[in-house]
């Protein structure tokens, strides 16, 4: 159990706020319910006083609490509804079908919680959603040389006006016939720290953050624009891989990767920047200001900081194992107990004993 006042005070605020940055870093007791959540919890909040806090789920099992049948803090965080699960493996299923009010019924589910909830979601509706979807595929059989008109009706759009159009709000130009399209897949990713998403075609990865990082859609937005990419939801072989690395990596069976990461990111400083992060040896940090040195200018330690800031693929390029150099965490895009958390895997996993500060 903590005991640390400080923290106890900070877990609380974030359990009142349901912050989901501090998802999978603790785990709170209700005495008077006897059941533990996590910090996201939609359930009323306990008065403090009525409130333990622990680092992992099994310590507050440990403890006689009971997991919470509305959190289930046993279970992989996730903040997607039961209901936008199964219509995600729905269209998973089958991402060329055109769904009707009628499909929504055989699966118990209403058209407008459907729309509503992956508004919220996603920030689109699930016609929105069914509808990139199959656009992927559709990019997929022009970049093959495809003829427009089969690829439109395989798509399932009986107006090429419509088809067109749809083209157009995603991509900002119209397919002509052999027009080299370039794809990139979004996929949707559940960890135990709180979703992430991840973005790559399937050659490559492209980004990589939790979904809460502030400013997202903006830096989607921005790359999309840059690149001149498509991006759809779906997935992919390599986001396949990369989802199943990444769950040995939260498990602790796993320290490194090898999913392949894209080079088309970032100006030549950054790139050198983000190589030698990935040479920093799980289980260690380094300073800013070191990095700088190896960087090739002493000076630069500010420099370095932002293109740390401006890494957009999470972990794999580890700039969560950059701290200051008096051993505080310094900043994080995804919040600095996340930051910590990964660093305490890390240093657990290689059995190194680092004294970090939270601040």
């Amino acid at each position: 159990m903590i005991r640390d006042q400080k923290e106890v005070d900070t877990f609380y605020q974030m359990l009142i706020e349901r912050n989901s940055s501090y998802e999978g870093t603790f785990f709170v007791g209700v005495k008077t319910t006897g059941i533990f959540c996590r910090p996201t919890c939609p359930a009323k909040k306990p008065k403090k006083e009525n409130c333990e806090f622990f680092r992992t789920a099994k310590e507050a099992a440990l403890a006689s609490y009971r997991p919470c049948k509305r959190c289930q803090p046993l279970n992989t965080p996730s903040t997607l509804s039961p209901e936008v699960k199964k219509l995600v493996e729905a269209i998973e299923e089958n991402p060329q079908r055109k769904w009707s009010d009628k499909d929504f019924d055989d699966l118990a589910i209403s058209a407008n919680t459907a729309r509503r909830q992956f508004k919220k979601q996603f920030g689109m509706t699930f016609i929105e959603y069914a509808r990139a979807r199959r656009l992927g595929t559709a990019f997929q059989h022009i970049r093959n040389g495809k003829p427009l008109i089969y690829t439109q009706m395989d798509s399932g759009f009986e107006s090429s006006n419509g088809f067109r159009d749809a083209f157009t709000r995603i991509m900002g130009d119209v397919p002509k016939k052999n027009k080299n399209i370039t794809l990139l897949t979004a996929k949707w990713m559940e960890t135990a720290l709180g979703s992430m998403i991840a973005i790559a075609d399937e050659h490559e990865l492209y980004l990589l953050e939790f979904v809460d990082r502030r400013g997202l859609e903006k830096e989607i937005e921005r790359m999309r624009v840059k690149l001149s990419v498509a991006i759809v939801p779906g997935t992919n072989e390599l986001l396949e891989e990369l989802e199943q690395q990444l769950g040995e990596y939260f498990e602790g069976e796993r320290s490194s990767f090898d999913i392949p990461l894209t080079d088309k990111i970032g100006s030549s400083f950054q790139k050198n920047v983000w190589r030698l992060l990935r040479e920093i040896p799980p289980g260690k940090t380094i300073s800013y200001k070191e990095l700088a040195i190896q960087a090739g200018n002493p000076k630069a330690y500010r420099a370095v900081a932002r293109a740390n800031g401006a890494n957009q693929i999470a972990i794999l390029i580890p700039c969560h194992r950059v701290i200051t150099s008096n051993g505080e965490l310094g900043g994080y895009a995804g919040g600095l107990q996340r930051k910590a958390w990964l660093l305490e895997l890390e240093k657990m996993k290689a059995g190194c004993h680092e004294n970090l500060t939270v601040y």
